[in-house]
């Protein structure tokens, strides 16, 4: 079952990619001569829409679209023949759709998880031995003020600490049932390595939020995405992750890792933490965002590569050949599909394992 909810998972976010293409081919009025639920061989042609059948294949995953005159210029009304905004936008379409829906899946995520509380501090743990645990304080609790001035983030709490080291301070702490009691406690001028001042993990609790207050977390952590994977090459060549961390997968390796997921959120089912049984859902919006980004990655094959090939017609007016690019992007796919080997292949013989 968990094998057939895959299937059906990774072949949405496939279907969305290629419906991507084929949405903004039709707002630029390029034709479309087929866009097939699934992978060819064709099982059976479901209709029509203009121009393009529908085709129902026989290999039941994704989705693609086939363009007309995507590699002939001399196609009217074909791909090669649209102007170079509409084959842009036509290209960059998949990508989108993916990052979109990633987006989507993540306010969903945010709106049933919360989204952190700036406005409060609250106590993640609480280190055996610590200043913290002799002053009464738990995990759960919020500290609402140090010597009469009000909290509102870490970093205030944080300077105050550090500002009154082997001093007795007053705490005002709100337990989780909303009542509060005052306590004092003194800060260590030398903790344990690896330990703070108070010996407490700090951090923001989590509220409930809104459709508009779940939407900007999920762009945050798209831009976050974003920012990771185009910094991965310089993390590796600094050695600040290492070659197994900054691994590539592939279908394999993505069915793994589900697999995994899916036996975490059952194992949490009766969590009373939507965090702790919300992962698929997380993961799938990862998945989407990946997806979008890596084929926007300038390589020969993937769309933005394709986009890429776009740039001389654009910077000097000049069109690349057809024919050479024809070239181009065939010799990438052979070796994009060299190295889907070699990635499936590390997939199986080394399985990736979640932390």
């Amino acid at each position: 079952m968990v094998i057939l909810e895959f299937i059906l998972v990774f072949g949405i976010l496939l279907f969305v990619h290629e419906f991507g293409h084929f949405i903004f081919a039709k707002l630029f009025k390029i034709k479309v001569e087929e866009f097939g639920f699934g992978f060819p061989p064709r099982l059976v042609k479901l209709g029509q829409f203009r121009e393009t059948e529908i085709t129902l294949n026989w290999i039941p995953f994704g989705a693609f679209v086939r363009l007309s005159g995507e590699n002939d210029p001399q196609v009217s009304g074909g791909f090669s023949d649209s102007s170079i905004l509409a084959r842009f936008m036509t290209l960059f379409g998949g990508p989108l759709f993916n990052l979109m829906l990633g987006i989507t899946v993540l306010t969903v995520f945010f709106m049933q998880v919360g989204v952190p509380d700036t406005s409060k501090v609250s106590i993640f743990s609480v280190d055996s031995g610590s200043a913290a645990e002799a002053a009464g304080l738990q995990a759960n609790e919020s500290i609402l003020q140090v010597n009469d001035t009000p909290i509102q983030d870490t970093q205030t709490l944080i300077n105050l600490i550090n500002a009154n080291l082997g001093q007795e301070v007053d705490l005002l702490v709100e337990r989780p049932d909303g009542t509060q009691y005052q306590t004092t406690a003194i800060p260590a001028e030398n903790p344990p390595e690896g330990k703070g001042r108070l010996g407490i993990s700090l951090g923001n609790p989590y509220r409930d939020a809104k459709v508009n207050e779940a939407i900007p977390y999920a762009f945050d952590f798209t831009g976050y995405y974003t920012i990771r994977l185009l910094s991965l090459p310089g993390e590796l060549i600094k050695g600040s992750i290492s070659p197994a961390e900054a691994r590539p997968v592939g279908p394999v390796g993505i069915y793994n890792i589900y697999s995994q997921v899916r036996e975490l959120d059952e194992e949490n089912a009766t969590s009373t933490e939507p965090v702790n049984r919300l992962n698929t859902l997380f993961f799938i919006a990862s998945i989407s965002i990946a997806l979008g980004l890596t084929n926007l990655l300038p390589l020969p094959a993937l769309d933005g590569g394709r986009i890429l090939l776009l740039l001389p017609e654009l910077i000097l007016r000049k069109r690349v050949p057809a024919r050479l690019e024809n070239v181009i992007n065939m010799v990438g796919f052979v070796a994009l599909l060299a190295l889907m080997v070699i990635i499936t292949t590390l997939d199986i013989v080394n399985p990736v394992v979640l932390p």
